[in-house]
């Protein structure tokens, strides 16, 4: 498998997107989610992240989506408007080859330049050892963890908040 490429997704992409997000639904606890949606909400949902100004990104290794990763606003109230969420899906056959870090690398610098100050990462379950390295790899520390805040898979799953400054974080005002 080669290095990925990392370019701008676009809705020609949403059925790799939703083939990758449906595994990660179903056999997963990276998404909280139950069910997956289909093609056209997973559309919709890109459509309003893109709308939104937010980077929306895939990986390809050797011309298919091995990968998806996306910013988009971690609360709705107006003070949290520099702050961003992000979230990682890696297709099942692309983990450990290094195209989520490749993800997250290119995803931070996307949300530098468009003057987002603060990186957030809700990460579901807190065994999702693989997820919590990657983030504490790029720069993020933990800051808590909301204990059995999630029922699926007949247990109880924890999220881990992980956060990451990005560009001068909060030492100065946004420009």
């Amino acid at each position: 498998m080669s290095n990925p490429s990392i370019r701008p997704a676009t809705p020609a992409d949403i059925p790799a997107i939703t083939h990758i997000y449906a595994h990660a639904v179903r056999h997963g606890t990276a998404s909280f989610e139950l069910e997956a949606p289909d093609e056209a909400e997973m559309l919709r949902r890109q459509r309003a992240l893109l709308d939104g100004g937010y980077p929306y990104l895939v990986a390809e290794v050797d011309g298919v989506v091995a990968g998806y990763a996306y910013a988009g606003p971690y609360r709705a109230r107006p003070a949290y408007r520099f702050s961003v969420e992000n979230s990682i899906y890696v297709a099942p056959d692309a983990h450990r080859r290094s195209i989520g870090r490749a993800l997250l690398d290119r995803l931070i610098a996307e949300c530098e330049a468009r003057g987002y100050r603060l990186m957030i990462a809700v990460i579901g379950d807190s065994a999702q050892a693989p997820s919590i390295e990657l983030h504490r790899a790029a720069g993020f520390r933990l800051v808590g963890a909301l204990e059995g805040v999630g029922y699926k898979f007949d247990r109880w799953l924890d999220t881990v908040l992980m956060q990451r400054a990005l560009g001068p974080g909060s030492s100065a005002p946004p420009q």
